[in-house]
């Protein structure tokens, strides 16, 4: 596979080289892909674990757990007043 980079892209590539940390230029894409995948499977475990979070609340809720919507604006106003904007 042959692939055309852009000149800035070309430049970071440079940049990676002369860092030492890389070999070639391969190396370098290479570990970018690794990075990208690793990035990725974070969001994907991170997604699935903020679902899980939801669908427990919701089981908490309907067993008639929670906190009545009227009780968190209190409290909200409450933290507001105490930290106004621009800590007045």
């Amino acid at each position: 596979m042959t692939i055309q980079l852009k000149p800035g892209d070309e430049e970071l590539v440079q940049k990676r080289l002369k860092s030492g940390g890389f070999a070639d230029a391969q190396e370098v894409i290479h570990h970018a892909l690794q990075v990208q995948d690793a990035e990725a499977e974070a969001l994907e475990d991170h997604r699935r674990e903020t679902g899980e979070k939801i669908e427990r609340a919701i089981a908490e809720f309907d067993q008639g757990g929670g906190i009545p919507a009227s009780q968190v604006r209190d409290r909200m106003a409450e933290l507001k007043a105490a930290h106004p904007p621009g800590g007045r």
